[in-house]
């Protein structure tokens, strides 16, 4: 088997992209599935129902935008360059501070038992870890490019 390069890597990243338009597309239907969020959104004041409804359109937002952006645009985003390593950064720090409160808020739910969700929630939660784990390898790779280390 040969060794890592370039190529491999931006395979990695349309992955990360596909998986993270995924996670978009699936979000809608977990809320109202697995947490039956609308019901508890409605209990909040009209201004904060607004709130988090915005909230929650900036995360499906972000996630396909992100998702879209490694997609088309995986070989820049391993290139080095400042705006490579701003990107990569910002996307790393998503997902990482996403497993982080994913792991510390847990034990205040519960997903529902239905095997379905239970393993749904194993693979969602796969899916940021891998997110977190390959945008913060692309950045800090793109870091040393960058600065020449």
């Amino acid at each position: 088997m040969g060794s890592f390069d370039g190529n491999d890597l931006s395979a990695l990243i349309k992955l990360g992209g596909a998986g993270q338009i995924f996670t978009a597309l699936v979000y809608p239907y977990i809320r109202h599935a697995v947490f039956n969020w609308y019901a508890d959104v409605k209990k909040l004041t009209p201004l904060n129902q607004e709130i988090a409804k915005t909230y929650g359109r900036y995360i499906v937002g972000l996630n396909f935008a992100f998702g879209l952006i490694c997609v088309l645009f995986a070989d820049a985003l391993r290139d080095g360059s400042e705006l490579a390593v701003a990107l990569t950064g910002l996307i790393a720090a998503y997902w990482v501070g996403k497993v982080i409160t994913q792991f510390a808020y847990s034990p205040m739910y519960r997903i529902p038992s239905r095997p379905l969700f239970r393993w749904g929630g194993y693979g969602m939660n796969a899916l940021f870890g891998f997110f977190a784990i390959l945008f913060t390898f692309v950045f800090v790779r793109n870091l040393m490019s960058h600065y020449g280390s």
